[in-house]
């Protein structure tokens, strides 16, 4: 075997070329070409080699490969156990999650299809997952993307990050508009769970629901606008008779009252005495 000291990638543009020619000459049909060969030594070097060594590093390669996937085979079992283990915990804890977030009769499962890759294997393991869910009893267990409505795809959302953030050392939350779809007791139930959740981390929310602006510890309000030709976003920090003229624009628009503002200082009673029950 003749070798050189230069990188692989100086052999391959060689090969390419070589099967190109293959499947001319041969009508689509790619060659063994076991008269010259890219081989690799014990040392990591690559050359040419004919004949015998060629066969030689093919059958060595060939053995090498049935090793690294009778050991990504394993691996991959293990990993497909563990995550069996944890899908059920999971599973538990959601269901947990949602029923204090007013779907007492949601189910919650993940659902586990073998890998559609070469031998049974990709880079994310054996199988692919999904979440299944059936939010009312005697209904079947479907994907959540195809069979949740908006208001408990928020509560999923929200319940999925509470349970995995416990655990994945992340110190702050950021829920977009989590009350998509959500209102009256529900919506007191998410802002309940969100309070809860900050007493553990940092939770940003943007919401335009007045039950869960009133169970924040800090209060923003963020209003869009125009001067000069451009737009501008202007951000202002609440004190207490700002909240209970937010919170009113929120309950009933530009039309505020006496009887609105009360409400609106009500409910921010209730959340904090709430807040102040929490551990």
């Amino acid at each position: 075997m003749a070798r050189f000291e230069r990188e692989p990638s100086e052999f391959v543009e060689k090969l390419v070329s070589l099967n190109r020619v293959s499947k001319t000459v041969k009508g689509g049909r790619v060659m063994k070409f076991a008269a010259l060969m890219v081989v690799g030594d014990e040392k990591g070097r690559v050359g040419f080699g004919t004949g015998k060594a060629a066969d030689d590093a093919i059958a060595r390669l060939e053995k090498e490969l049935a090793k690294a996937k009778k050991t990504a085979l394993e691996r991959g079992q293990k990993l497909s156990q563990a995550r069996e283990k944890a899908a059920r915990a999971l599973q538990a804890r959601v269901q947990d999650e949602l029923r204090q977030l007013d779907m007492p009769k949601v189910q919650f499962e993940t659902e586990f299809s073998p890998s559609q890759g070469e031998d049974g294997m990709e880079a994310g393991g054996l199988e692919q997952a999904q979440f299944l869910m059936s939010a009312n009893l005697g209904e079947a267990l479907k994907p959540i993307h195809k069979i949740a409505s908006g208001g408990e795809l928020a509560r999923i959302m929200l319940a999925l990050k509470n349970v995995l953030a416990e655990d994945d050392g992340i110190g702050s939350l950021v829920f977009d508009e989590v009350d998509t779809g959500v209102s009256g007791r529900a919506a007191q139930k998410i802002a309940e769970k969100m309070a809860q959740v900050a007493r553990r981390k940092q939770v940003l929310c943007v919401t335009h629901l007045p039950q869960i602006a009133a169970m924040a510890d800090t209060h923003f309000s963020v209003e869009k606008g125009e001067r000069g030709g451009r737009t501008y976003t202007h951000v202002a920090r609440l004190d207490r008779p700002g909240r209970e003229q937010e919170l009113s624009r929120l309950m009933a628009g530009s039309a505020l009252t006496d009887a609105l503002r009360q409400s609106a200082a009500e409910l921010l009673s209730r959340a904090e005495k709430y807040r102040a029950n929490l551990k």
